[in-house]
């Protein structure tokens, strides 16, 4: 899935400025949509360290209704969670009806971590991606619009970026042991990426 991007596109700054406010307005009337016909929404970004996924979603809702948006920056499990479904959590967060909920990172990141870091047997690695599976679909049968995006960048664009952040010491902080860990071992997430996408790509959450 992810060999079949062109890393090498790109668009014009002049031309990504006059495209901008033109899908900022489309964004605003589909949120103003789902609110009317009582729909929730989800948008889930995940992707490489380094890929500004904070930026994307700061970009995305700058002129969204706040009222019936919720932006969810979701970190590794609290010790009393981890006492509860490992879904547990992210049910809470669940949008309700005509809600538009963002995800910086998500679900997808404890089936990767554990996958990359080997603490998981295979079994139960495949059975979240099972649980995944049916928990979307439970979503999107009840209304909701799932919308999963995994914001991709070679291994030489990343190191580049560590680069610059780590040049300028008010955005090294920003580079951390699991992002350094997630460069040096980029073929292994590579391959968890793909097999996760793989195993949890369905029309009603692609």
């Amino acid at each position: 899935m992810l060999d079949q991007i062109d890393l090498n596109r790109t668009i014009e700054k002049h031309d990504y400025k006059a495209r901008l406010n033109d899908y900022q307005d489309r964004l605003y009337d589909l949120q103003q949509a789902l609110f009317e016909v009582r729909r929730p929404a989800i948008v889930v970004f995940e992707g490489w360290a380094g890929t500004s996924k904070v930026g994307t979603i700061r970009l995305l809702t700058s002129r969204l209704d706040p009222r019936v948006l919720r932006v969810h920056p979701i970190t590794p499990p609290r010790t009393y969670e981890t006492m509860y479904p490992w879904l547990y959590r992210f049910w809470q967060k669940v949008p309700s009806y005509g809600q538009l909920a963002l995800f910086d990172r998500s679900w997808y990141r404890e089936v990767l971590a554990a996958r990359t870091a080997e603490k998981t047997p295979t079994a139960e690695w495949r059975s979240r991606c099972e649980d995944i599976v049916a928990f979307e679909r439970q979503l999107a049968d009840d209304g909701a619009i799932i919308l999963k995006f995994w914001l991709h960048i070679s291994k030489k664009e990343q190191s580049h970026r560590f680069g610059k952040l780590e040049s300028d010491p008010l955005t090294a902080w920003q580079i951390t042991d699991e992002d350094r860990w997630q460069n040096k071992h980029y073929k292994k997430v590579y391959a968890a990426v793909e097999d996760m996408a793989a195993r949890t790509d369905m029309p009603y959450a692609p």
